[in-house]
């Protein structure tokens, strides 16, 4: 949430409350260690932040206008909801070229873990997981800049 924009109206209890539903649903989840658990809740809680900015960002909801609640004011922001969507482009494509640099991107960016808790979550050395999130961010901002470009 720290990554989100200041006029987020979904507070991160309730971001983790709906994570958890989808995770669980109404179905028994089974997952295979922590890494797994982790990685599902983190795609779940990127999946509603993606969900909530698109329609937040549609014109019958508003468009562009802002609402701006009081007790989002303390909620800090690396980039507004433009940002937001270019990133989660950027990281569907970083997917499909390696899973694992994704993984560790959802985990610090979505989650807002460290290295060292993303390494243990996925079973990975701290030390590959600050090389995978160094790259990952280089490889993000420059497919990023390249979209923006040809839009």
């Amino acid at each position: 949430m720290a990554n989100e924009t200041p006029n987020q109206t979904l507070q991160p209890t309730a971001l983790v409350h709906e994570a958890w539903l989808r995770l669980v649903g109404s179905a028994d989840p089974h997952f295979n260690g922590r890494a797994h658990f982790f990685g599902a809740a983190a795609e779940a809680m990127r999946r509603i932040l993606i969900e909530k900015t698109r329609r937040k960002l549609a014109v019958r909801h508003g468009g562009d206008c802002q609402r701006v609640e009081l007790d989002d004011l303390d909620i800090s922001t690396h980039g507004s909801d433009d940002q937001l969507l270019a990133v989660n482009d950027a990281l569907d494509k970083l997917a499909d070229i390696d899973a694992v640099q994704a993984e560790v991107v959802k985990l610090r960016w979505f989650v807002g873990m460290t290295n060292a808790e993303a390494a243990q979550a996925l079973d990975l050395p701290e030390r590959k997981v600050k090389y995978y999130w160094s790259h990952a961010r280089a490889w993000l901002i420059h497919e990023m800049n390249a979209a923006r470009k040809d839009g």
